[in-house]
This record gives C-alpha cells, structure tokens and sequence, in this order.
C-alpha cells in the first residue's frame, strides 16, 4: 500500500515519490470527512489525478501519517461544536456563543435551514459568511446545550 513517500519541498508543499515517478504540490483529499475522517483519503495531483489511495491513516507509517494529519488540519477549517453558551434570540437571524475544540466562538446563524443533520445526532451548521461548524453529537452535549439547540430542530 505504502509504495511511495512524502515529503515537503522548500516551499511548503507535499511532494509524492513513488516508482512511478515524483509529484509536487499534491493534496490529501477526505473521501468521508465527517462520517470517517481517517478512512478513504486520496493523494491527488495538481490536476486532480488520484495517485495515492489510503484506506486508514493509521495504516500509515509515523513520519508519512504526521505530514498528512498536518497537511489536512491546515487545509480543513472545521470547529467542531462542544457546548452552546447563549443564543441572542430563538427568532432568526440570531447570534450564538459556542465552545469550540479551537476555543470561544461567536456567529449569526441566518435561518434554520442552516442547520443541516448530516447523521442521526450529526450537525452541520452554516453561519452568516459561510463558515461551517460540526456538532458531532448532539447527545453528548450538556442539558443546557441541547435546551437552546432544540428550539432549531
């Protein structure tokens, strides 16, 4: 599976060795980002040829799973919803307070239908520029939480 290496060049980017031959600038891409992060990710080249396919991360050795990891945080932006602190109104437009994995955040939801289920307890929720938090399990989220986030659904 691993035939080939990664490694980055004097300016950042991924450069993919195999037998086949070198690539520069290739990018990791999620077949299932939110349902399976580290499951399903191509390597593609600067023309969206696939030339890699990975089946998990973890399969991967140390130093080549790092450069991806690292490769994906920094190309995702995707914080992911731990705890509802306040909503402005239960009227839209309105502002909400989050806890995010990547701290404090505040944002205008526009409407409801901003708020997509993606899974059974799975959302997605679009804020007024289009910035797209995850709310990986709306069970898992404190009582308070779940109170101002059913007055959505």
């Amino acid at each position: 599976m691993s035939n080939f290496t990664l490694s980055r060049n004097a300016f950042g980017k991924l450069v993919f060795t195999s037998p086949e031959g070198v690539h520069e600038g290739v990018v990791p891409v999620r077949a299932f980002p939110i349902g399976a992060p580290d499951e399903g990710i191509a390597l593609v080249d600067i023309d969206g040829h696939e030339l890699a396919w990975i089946d998990r991360l973890a399969d991967l050795p140390g130093p080549v799973r790092e450069l991806l990891e690292e490769e994906l945080k920094s190309r995702e932006f995707l914080p992911v919803i731990k705890r509802i602190r306040d909503v402005s109104t239960f009227a839209v437009p309105s502002t909400w307070e989050v806890e995010t994995d990547r701290g404090v955040a505040r944002f205008v939801l526009k409407g409801e239908e901003d708020i997509r289920r993606v899974a059974e307890s799975t959302l997605l929720i679009a804020d007024s520029h289009g910035v797209q938090y995850l709310l990986r399990n709306t069970e898992a989220l404190d009582k308070a939480s779940k109170k101002l986030l059913d007055r959505f659904l």
